[in-house]
C-alpha cells in the first residue's frame, strides 16, 4: 500500500433516520453508511474527531481505510461525505466496502511541476481545466496524485491525459484524450511587448 492507512472504530446502528443522527451528532458522533462488494450496506456511527482528523491530513478519499466494527475489520474506501456548509462540520459518510483486488473509481488531484520551466516563467498564464482527475485504480493502490510536467511548453499549448504517465492498472474514467491544463496568453500585454521588441 503506498499510504499509511488508518483505521477507525464504529458502532453498528440500529436505528436509522433523521432524529437518530442528530442525536448521534449531538453526542459526538457521525452516521455512515459502508456498502458495495455485492453485501448488505451497514449503517454505522463513528467518532467525530477521528473522522476530522481524518479528513484534514489530507489524502481522505484516495485512502483506504480500515473500519472496526465490534471486532469485524472492513476495508473501505471513502466514496463521499456531506460537510455541513456553515459549520464546516462533517455529516454523513458513505464508504465503499473494498478487497485487495477491487477496482474503485477515485478523483485524484493533479499536481503541476516545472513551471518555472514554461513560459509561465516569461508571464503566461497556466489555465487548469482540471484539478483532479477520475481514475480508475486497484483499491490496493491508488496515486495519492498525478503529476503534470509543463517543462517546454509555450502559449497555446496544452496538456492531454495521454502526456502524463499514470501508474501501471490505473486508467483514465474519461475514455478520449481530454485537456488538464492550456498555457495561455496573459490578459493583454505579452503580445504588444513581443511585436515592439
Amino acid at each position: 500500500m503506498s499510504h499509511a492507512s488508518y483505521e477507525l472504530k464504529a458502532v453498528a446502528r440500529e436505528r436509522v433516520g433523521k432524529g437518530s443522527s442528530r442525536e448521534l451528532r449531538r453526542n459526538g458522533f457521525i452516521p455512515a453508511v459502508i456498502y458495495g462488494d455485492k453485501q448488505a450496506p451497514i449503517a454505522i456511527s463513528i467518532n467525530t474527531n477521528e473522522v476530522t482528523k481524518r479528513i484534514h491530513a489530507g489524502g481522505f478519499m484516495t485512502t483506504v481505510g480500515v473500519i472496526d466494527i465490534d471486532g469485524e475489520k472492513i476495508r473501505v474506501l471513502p466514496k463521499d461525505y456531506q460537510l455541513d456548509p456553515v459549520r464546516d462540520f462533517t455529516m454523513h459518510i458513505d464508504f465503499l466496502r473494498v478487497s485487495a483486488d477491487s477496482q474503485v473509481s477515485v478523483q485524484v488531484p493533479v499536481h503541476f511541476v516545472n513551471e518555472e520551466k514554461s513560459a509561465i516563467k516569461t508571464g503566461a498564464v497556466l489555465n487548469i481545466v482540471r484539478h483532479e482527475v477520475e481514475l480508475h485504480c486497484p483499491a490496493s493502490d491508488i496515486p495519492e496524485f498525478i503529476t503534470v510536467d509543463l517543462e517546454g511548453l509555450k502559449v497555446g499549448d496544452s496538456v492531454h491525459i495521454s502526456a502524463v504517465k499514470l501508474p501501471s492498472g490505473v486508467t483514465p474514467v474519461i475514455d478520449r484524450d481530454f485537456t488538464i491544463a492550456t498555457i495561455v496568453a496573459p490578459a493583454g500585454g505579452m503580445e504588444e511587448e513581443a511585436a515592439e521588441a
